[in-house]
């Protein structure tokens, strides 16, 4: 039987969150992203890991500005998205929709989720029930539309609805005190949501990360997962638009917010 992922989660630069995950019995060892190759390097050390792979989820300098330094270093494979192979520096293997990643046992599904960028991809892995979603989905946000369309990110984000509401969430900053914030105005109706920001709130007071979130949780709470809402709806004054609709109208609020 394969033993379950470690995973090690890092703050990085301002907000981000870099993430090491490691494979027991194969005895690999791969960075989610490269935010801070230092801070990627010292949590290697704190747990006597070796660098063996970075599977990077889309090209933006704060997750990819590692790969070369750490590669290398450490002679690490770097693993990508296929759609943008050529902004992610030192790429060696390239993944699409649908393909399976296998690390040291452990199989990622790899989902295209374009919108943030054109050529972003997510990996689930499904028997440890996780999945890292960089900037697509944020615990009560998702990311902004630089390179894509409100129908192409609602689309990605129907793709991470569909797993399993037990699954973990791991995306790559800390922007949910801010979220939650703008979430009340779409969504003030919304009983889980009032709850949860409260908790968020005395978790940040603390200093606790509120990563990693859930596809349940977030399905209850997170406007831009929630255009079929009819509080959502009525809110925004659409209840007659469609889903694509609803989100581009959220996304846009949360743009000027």
């Amino acid at each position: 039987m394969t033993e379950s992922l470690e995973i090690l989660q890092i703050p990085c630069l301002q907000d981000n969150y870099g993430y090491l995950i490691h494979a027991p019995q194969a005895q690999l060892t791969a960075a989610i992203d490269t935010p801070d190759a230092s801070a990627i390097n010292d949590a290697l050390d704190s747990r006597g890991w070796a660098l063996t792979h970075i599977l990077n989820t889309h090209h933006h300098f704060d997750h990819t500005g590692g790969n070369e330094s750490l590669k290398a270093q450490w002679g690490c494979k770097i693993v990508g998205p296929a759609a943008d192979r050529s902004r992610i520096p030192g790429i060696d293997t390239a993944l699409a929709d649908g393909d399976v990643y296998d690390f040291g046992g452990h199989h990622a599904s790899v989902f295209d989720v374009p919108g943030h960028t054109r050529g972003h991809i997510a990996y689930h892995f499904a028997d440890d029930g996780v999945a890292f979603v960089g900037d697509t989905l944020f615990a009560l946000g998702c990311g902004r539309l630089f390179e894509g369309t409100p129908a192409q990110m609602w689309t990605s984000l129907e793709k991470l609805l569909a797993l399993p509401d037990a699954t973990r969430v791991y995306c790559a900053h800390e922007y949910t005190e801010a979220n939650a914030r703008f979430a009340l105005t779409v969504d003030p109706q919304n009983d889980a949501l009032r709850d949860r920001a409260v908790k968020i709130s005395e978790m940040r007071a603390r200093g606790e990360p509120t990563v990693p979130t859930s596809i349940g949780l977030e399905r209850r709470t997170n406007p831009f997962l929630r255009p079929s809402s009819e509080s959502l709806r009525r809110t925004l004054d659409m209840l007659d638009a469609s889903d694509v609709e609803v989100f581009a109208e959220v996304r846009a609020r949360k743009d000027r917010f």
